[in-house]
């Protein structure tokens, strides 16, 4: 009792000098982004609120603001506004594992600090970040929020979402509601007619009449993974994973001092420019690594994908003569290659008698071929097995491992993600994490985490006709703003959508084969996993493409873009070649790009387009070349569901 006796003279003491020095803090606390466009105002009468404001035109009407743990402290409602910090900060970071090379970070920044009627022993703040594209805001609290221990049990954040009229939205969700891997379809939809009992998984692309806004998280670490819980028409609560273990009905416990994730709010008036958006990356922690060893590329993928899982020596030779001939760094060896996975006596140490790894590690190296290898989560977390695998893999020269079916994103799985991270970085090793939770920056902090599932991609074509047209040109627009999709494009069985079959033995995909290649530039994923046979490629039109398409960019520009219906992107690769990807949804279309994004001079223009049968039969495409510059407009007919790419190298 002392010590908060103690305590809370302290605090009075400092509100009573900044209450002499400091401006009155009963009124609203504004600010705005560094081009004053995009502005905020937080209000702490009659409770704690937020609102964000595009030129005078409301995004978020009055939003709650705060935390609600056990033993009684809230923060939040009935919290004094003491202090008001406002700074701007203009930096730029460089990668070579991402879609630009130089990232600026520029932001004005408004933190508050404040002292809650609940635990008045105590102050805590909140940051708020305006940059040009969008809001970022976290809590920030103090140790002595704790009194008597070194943690508080988190139950509820009350941060919420509140829109000023009803909107069309693309809302993602699953039926297991938390748990489950976050492979959905966003439909559009009315805020209104989200369910009211039901989470919405992250990102909520919401298009008001003054901005596409996408809600989501940034800088994801030691808390619950965000959902969204709509509680009216126009009001999203912030809803945490609840802990799937828990004896409190704790939603996390978090130790003291702690800073909370990024509660982020993208903002940009064309779609596209939510896809330039650096929003995430930059609200991340920086590389805690030396990231040097880790290389991008294309990975070919064993049989699972089309054909279902051979594991055998044969099988899996021929996959990586595949990465050879392709001028691909990688081969993935799916499940099975240990046995049967996920058994209490399953061993990643192991190799199954069906495969010759020690002959197959020699042959890839022959081939200049490094391999992956696939891994149950429960088999790596099993007795901590990853420490000794992780070791020997290292040993072997393996580069990565995919691991899956984690399929939930409370704090306790959010902290198993970082732990593996780091542990597989000591020895060397990528991590492409599958049945996972969407990217929230983990590949910036530790950029070893080199691409992520949480999309529902290509596999789907095995039970489903969900992988649409439609589908994926809504994905550039929603899940793909967050960080890199493994969403394994690169099926050359393709088809319209009219012919499109489920449950061939052979994969197929709906889509033109120029529009399957344009994925590899529209979607973002420094490991991208080419997911077909080695016959439906080898001498295939359009796997020349394959061969020398970059999987990370210098820079890149949106031309055209429309959410589900079109998409036009340019990239500039390290070297210096400029690429051009373009993409229709199940409307052919006739698009006319100009190709000012070129530096001077003329360059070689290579380009894959459909075919003007592609309409009727979706693998063919033609491919032609000709000299063109700056001034020029390329004019490109799609095919229903078609698409185009082209490759600039200057003469």
């Amino acid at each position: 009792m002392l010590k908060q006796i103690l305590l809370l003279a302290c605090v009075l003491l400092i509100v009573g000098c900044a209450h002499s020095n400091e401006p009155d803090f009963s009124v609203p606390q504004s600010f705005s982004s560094p081009d004053h466009h995009l502005s905020v105002t937080v209000a702490t009468a009659p409770s704690l609120t937020y609102s964000l404001s595009l030129d005078n035109q409301p995004l978020l009407a009055r939003s709650a603001l705060g935390l609600q743990f056990q033993d009684d402290v809230t923060l939040g409602a009935d919290s004094q506004l003491i202090n008001a910090e406002l700074t701007t900060s203009d930096s730029t970071w460089t990668t070579s594992l991402y879609k630009r090379e130089s990232v600026r970070d520029h932001y004005n920044q408004l933190v508050l600090t404040l002292l809650p009627k609940s635990a008045p022993y105590a102050t805590y703040q909140i940051a708020f970040r305006l940059y040009d594209d969008g809001l970022a805001f976290r809590y920030l609290l103090p140790r002595n929020l704790a009194l008597n221990n070194d943690s508080l049990a988190l139950t509820k954040e009350l941060t919420s979402f509140t829109f000023p009229v009803d909107a069309d939205c693309y809302a993602g969700s699953q039926a297991g509601g938390y748990a489950g891997p976050q492979e959905w379809e966003f439909p559009r939809t009315r805020l209104a007619k989200l369910p009211k009992d039901h989470p919405v998984g992250l990102p909520l692309l919401v298009h008001t009449s003054a901005a596409y806004v996408a809600i989501t998280e940034a800088d994801l670490l030691d808390y619950p993974g965000l959902w969204l819980m709509p509680v009216s028409d126009l009001s999203l609560q912030a809803s945490p994973a609840p802990l799937l273990n828990s004896s409190d009905h704790a939603l996390g416990h978090l130790e003291m001092p702690h800073a909370t994730p990024w509660r982020v709010v993208m903002v940009g008036k064309k779609p596209g420019e939510l896809i330039e958006s650096d929003l995430v990356m930059n609200l991340a922690t920086p590389s805690q690594i030396d990231s040097s060893w880790v290389k991008p590329g294309i990975t070919a993928w064993d049989h699972w994908w089309s054909g279902g899982t051979i594991m055998n020596t044969a099988t899996l030779k021929s996959y990586i003569q595949l990465a050879a001939d392709m001028g691909w760094p990688y081969q993935l060896i799916d499940w099975q290659w240990y046995g049967a996975p996920n058994t209490p006596n399953s061993d990643i140490t192991h190799i199954c008698p069906e495969v010759d790894l020690p002959y197959l590690l020699n042959f890839a190296k022959e081939k200049k071929v490094r391999l992956l290898l696939w891994l149950h989560s429960n088999d790596v977390a099993r007795n901590d097995a990853y420490k000794t695998a992780f070791a020997l893999y290292e040993k072997w020269g393996i580069a990565g491992v995919k691991i899956d079916f984690m399929d939930r994103d409370d704090q306790e799985m959010v902290n198993w993600y970082e732990k593996i991270t780091k542990a597989a970085a000591e020895h060397h090793l990528l991590v492409d994490f599958h049945g996972a939770y969407k990217p929230t920056g983990l590949n910036r902090t530790y950029p070893n985490q080199i691409t992520r599932e949480g999309i529902l991609g290509n596999e789907y074509n095995h039970v489903s006709k969900s992988v649409t047209p439609e589908h994926k040109l809504t994905l550039p627009f929603t899940r793909l703003l967050l960080g890199p999709a493994d969403f394994t494009p690169g099926g050359f069985l393709n088809r319209q959508p009219g012919e499109f079959k489920v449950g061939d033995k052979a994969t197929e995909v709906q889509g033109t084969r120029a529009a399957e290649l344009a994925l590899f530039v529209l979607y973002d994923s420094p490991l991208t996993c080419a997911c077909d046979l080695p016959e439906h490629y080898l001498n295939q039109p359009g796997a020349d493409f394959l061969k020398i398409v970059p999987t990370v960019w210098k820079d890149l520009h949106v031309l055209q873009a429309s959410v589900g219906e079109y998409l036009v992107e340019a990239r500039q690769a390290h070297e210096g070649d400029f690429y051009l990807a373009a993409a229709t949804n199940s409307q052919p279309r006739t698009l006319t790009i100009p190709l000012t994004f070129l530096g001077k001079g003329s360059y070689t223009m290579t380009l894959w387009q459909d075919a003007p049968d592609a309409d009727k039969d979706a693998t063919h495409l033609i491919k032609s070349s000709r000299s063109v510059a700056s001034k020029d407009n390329l004019i490109i007919p799609l095919a229903a569901a078609g698409g185009a790419v082209a490759r600039f190298h200057q003469q």
